[in-house]
């Protein structure tokens, strides 16, 4: 009986995040839509970046595996492309990865699940292949460190136009956003230091004008304006759609839109329109920025964009769906200790 009520409980879950799904692109039309990830090898996409070199084309990694990087093409969720990575030693934690202004893909061996367990972590950076075939790169390894203390971490970006890599730590009472030496050394430790505090963060990006930030957590995603180095005012919500595992996001090449993904297998990635912009030519939107506080919807905004229903309902939604679940687990252990 004890089994036939857990199996219950595991329908009733699924259930609920079925009903609350958003609805989704059909694979195998334009690029940058919503899609699947086709490759049974990807079970825990834990970062997404859009490739330079290649429109259409997303890369992708699993957190705890081979030092593989996958090439994804958005327009079927077909992978076009393994990367083996050599030169570097065997991956802990690959929590993100993003593409810089020099043509190199960088690739963040910076988790940490015992929660400041290591001293140091890693990033990888390779050149972005100029042909998508399976194909050994040689990469770099670098030596990482915060100037605070050891930390947990699953985002890190490189900005567009300076090339200077930052990494937003997760804590279960907010984190906070580093940034590391303007060049990254080989030869030494680089040290990452502490300007700013940030909510619970799972993957950020860098608009490709460079400036606006976009950090997602689990429920909620915000955009912040960038200027001087730093993040301006507060994050405005984009819009996010609810995920499961929310692991992953970063823009499209064009900087049109976010697109947004999760761990499991065969997930989905899901595009959501950015309010107000229009792709320019050459794969760059010139930056409005978004807006701060007291000067439109602010933090606490819609956002909104094409398959959104804004951020606070999907915040709304996910809590829904907790609780829900919640429920439906506490309800079946009184009924087992019921009949126990």
């Amino acid at each position: 009986m004890r089994t036939a009520v857990l199996r219950v409980l595991g329908a009733t879950a699924l259930a609920v995040l079925a009903a609350t799904a958003p609805a989704t692109a059909v694979d195998g039309g334009d690029a940058d839509r919503d899609f699947t990830l086709q490759d049974p090898r990807i079970t825990e996409s834990s970062g997404l970046a859009a490739s330079r070199a290649h429109p259409g084309i997303y890369w992708t990694h699993n957190d705890q595996d081979a030092p593989l990087i996958y090439g994804v093409d958005s327009r079927t969720g077909k992978t076009v492309a393994t990367l083996t990575l050599k030169g570097v030693g065997t991956p802990r934690d690959m929590e993100a990865i993003s593409v810089g202004p020099d043509g190199s893909v960088y690739v963040g061996d910076i988790g940490d699940n015992l929660d400041g367990t290591w001293d140091h972590v890693w990033i990888y950076r390779f050149p972005e292949p100029k042909e998508l075939r399976d194909q050994t790169v040689r990469a770099t390894q670098y030596d990482v460190r915060y100037a605070d203390g050891a930390r947990d971490a699953e985002a890190l970006m490189v900005h567009p136009k300076t090339g200077r890599v930052y990494i937003a730590s997760k804590h279960k009472n907010g984190g906070g956003l580093y940034e590391g030496p303007a060049r990254l050394s080989a030869s030494r430790t680089n040290v990452f230091r502490r300007i700013a505090e940030v909510p619970w963060v799972t993957d950020g990006a860098f608009s490709p004008a460079g400036d606006r930030l976009v950090l997602r957590g689990y429920l909620l995603a915000e955009e912040y304006a960038w200027k001087d180095g730093r993040p301006a005012g507060e994050g405005t919500s984009v819009g996010a759609p609810f995920q499961g595992q929310a692991e992953s996001a970063t823009y499209t090449r064009d900087g049109s839109a976010f697109m947004f993904g999760s761990e499991g297998s065969r997930s989905r990635v899901i595009r959501v329109d950015r309010p107000g912009a229009t792709p320019a030519p050459g794969g760059t939107v010139p930056g409005d920025g978004p807006k701060t506080p007291g000067a439109g919807s602010g933090a606490g905004g819609t956002g909104g964009g094409a398959g959104a229903s804004g951020g606070e309902g999907d915040a709304t939604t996910g809590f829904l769906v907790l609780g829900l679940v919640a429920a439906a687990v506490i309800g079946g252990k009184r009924l087992l200790r019921r009949r126990d």
